[in-house]
């Protein structure tokens, strides 16, 4: 029987307009060493994971190479690959460079506290339909507002979910969904679930992340990305 093969493609392209830095928010450090290190670590580690793709802006392309990839030693890296535009267009970029992949586990770089634990239920939930996303439920009431800034109504907040990564496909259901999704208008498009919902149709599983599994996306997530560390390390 022909074993699974998982690629993880990795997210390193985003601009940090929020943080105010010039260095961008995913080679920023915590604890001495730079954000993306911790889920290509994870990723590394997992038997789950066959190889990594990584993606990142042009001009960070060597850059990657020698100060992340070798000085870590993550020989699951095969490719460092530049990416796109929109974020989508660096998934797109990420799914033209797989090779004979079964899942695809599709992870921002800015998001260090991935788990061995979340790979293996994604693992459980992408089998159900070929598609899961990461995610915990919400801890906030959450308000939609109408064009003026009024509420308009109030979901069931025991039926929300703020979507973290990594976000798991069948490699050929999501490679599809991104090539259909090319040939019509590409705004508004956040993430890779809402492409698999909008051009198959496929009802994406959510399950369990945690709710430390932050985006780091202002200055403020630094200082708890540091608290988290710290705990780590008493543990």
């Amino acid at each position: 029987m022909k074993q699974e093969k998982n690629t993880a493609i990795v997210l390193a392209a985003g601009q940090s307009k929020r943080m105010n830095s010039r260095i961008q928010k995913q080679f920023l450090e915590i604890d001495h060493r730079p954000v993306l290190y911790y889920s290509l670590e994870c990723f590394q580690k997992s038997p789950l994971i066959q190889d990594i793709i990584l993606v990142t802006g042009e001009e960070m392309i060597s850059y990657c190479k020698k100060e992340i990839v070798e000085r870590y030693n993550f020989t699951k890296v095969t490719k460092v690959i530049a990416g796109g535009k929109e974020r989508y267009d660096s998934v797109y970029q990420g799914l033209l460079a797989c090779e004979d992949c079964d899942y695809v586990f599709i992870h921002d770089g800015a998001r260090p506290f991935v788990t061995e634990a979340m790979l293996e239920r994604g693992v459980f939930g992408v089998q159900e339909t070929g598609a899961c996303a990461i995610g915990m439920p919400s801890k906030d009431t959450i308000k939609i507002s109408d064009k003026e800034g009024f509420v308009q109504s109030t979901p069931d907040r025991s039926r929300v979910w703020s979507v973290q990564t990594p976000q798991i496909f069948a490699y050929s259901l999501i490679r599809s969904a991104h090539e259909s999704l090319r040939r019509k208008d590409m705004t508004g498009v956040t993430d890779d679930a809402m492409v698999v919902e909008q051009e198959s149709g496929v009802r994406i599983r959510l399950v369990e992340g945690s709710y430390q599994n932050i985006k780091i996306t202002t200055p403020e997530d630094l200082d708890i990305a540091e608290t988290f560390l710290k705990k780590y390390k008493k543990m």
